[in-house]
């Protein structure tokens, strides 16, 4: 036989190879390398029906071993500070999207989705909003003008936004904000309004901390979105962040309050999760810790309408913890030298990973 026909025959046998394997289930060239990988974050959440997603600040994307996981292990991202008022119109009627547009650009080469946080709080907002006093017109102006042209800017780009952050104290009543003091709490259901016009699509949340279980606060997010959704305002979603802490104790009622939001019709996420403890780290702490965001995944994934989980950065290494709570850290799956912790096993393990 010639080495023509011989070479032949054999491509003809090794196609015939690879497709019995194919059909066997058994994958061949690349797809048995991306076989042989263990699943990400992401993937596994997909499983389920969920995703499972990170913050990130820009100061960090010049960290590039810190970027390849951002962009592998996750397919849901949120800007941390980036879209926050004071970035992202520091003068008025003068709008910057450096930042934002940073992190969307990045979301996208990664074919990751972006949740977009946030466009309503009472913090970090730039001195020209917060030096002066307001008529009820002017400044229900400027925050119709700001949701706008935010919403407008990254219309078709995002997935989600948190419209209102953090509108409630503990005991339930309205926070004391500028837009409360000025406008009163109508001024919730015109951003809702606001954002909507600007972007249809968008998912629209409102976002708080010490929401995870049952009590006054969450009853009062529960009040409330039971109203609006009376009242037909576009809202889609309730964000529990879930900063978490040990000595706290874990939020036993999770479950039963993602399904009574549930049953009102809505969306629910985890959206800044982290578990912080008192330093220095202990095995017996990690080990807890691990317990912990396993839990929370459980949650989750036992109410349909829990959508996704997203850490608040996924490495100590950029924790926002250290800063505010001294004294406390360890509060992520990935350690500060991107080295996976239990809790970053116990999360593959809760959604699935057998390997």
């Amino acid at each position: 036989m010639s080495r023509t026909r011989l070479s032949r025959t054999r491509l003809r046998l090794t196609g015939a190879l690879a497709a019995v394997l194919v059909a066997a289930g058994v994958a061949t060239g690349p797809a048995a390398q991306a076989h042989d990988r263990p699943p990400t974050l992401a993937e596994l959440a997909q499983r389920h029906g969920r995703y499972f997603g990170s913050a990130t600040d820009n100061p960090e994307l010049t960290d590039t071993a810190y970027t390849k996981l951002l962009g592998t292990e996750f397919d849901m991202i949120t800007p941390g500070n980036g879209m926050k008022w004071y970035a992202t119109e520091p003068q008025q009627g003068v709008f910057d999207w450096t930042d934002g547009d940073q992190i969307v650009n990045l979301a996208r080469k990664n074919h990751q989705r972006v949740r977009a946080h946030t466009l309503v709080w009472h913090s970090q907002l730039p001195d020209w909003l917060t030096s002066r006093d307001w008529t009820a017109p002017e400044l229900r102006a400027v925050l119709k003008n700001h949701i706008q042209t935010e919403v407008r800017h990254y219309r078709g780009k995002v997935y989600s936004w948190d419209v209102v952050n953090e509108a409630f104290n503990e005991d339930g009543s309205y926070r004391e904000t500028l837009w409360y003091k000025t406008l009163g709490p109508g001024y919730i259901a015109d951003a809702l309004r606001w954002a909507h016009q600007a972007d249809p699509h968008a998912r629209l949340y409102l976002n708080d901390y010490n929401i995870e279980g049952l009590g006054a606060k969450s009853d009062a997010y529960y009040a409330l979105a039971r109203q609006l959704k009376a009242q037909h305002v576009p809202l889609d979603g309730i964000g529990l962040q879930a900063h978490l802490a040990l000595q706290y104790g874990y939020p036993t009622t999770l479950e039963e309050n993602l399904r009574r939001f549930s049953g009102l019709g809505l969306d629910t996420a985890l959206t800044e999760v982290d578990v912080r403890m008192q330093l220095p780290a202990t095995a017996e702490k990690l080990a807890e810790q691990a317990t912990w965001y396993s839990d929370l995944t459980k949650a989750c994934l036992a109410v349909r309408r829990c959508v996704g989980i997203t850490v608040w950065d996924y490495t100590d290494k950029y924790s926002w913890i250290p800063a505010f709570f001294p004294g406390e850290g360890a509060a992520l799956p990935w350690d500060e030298q991107l080295a996976p912790k239990p809790a970053y096993f116990a999360l593959r393990t809760t959604l699935g990973y057998t390997g």
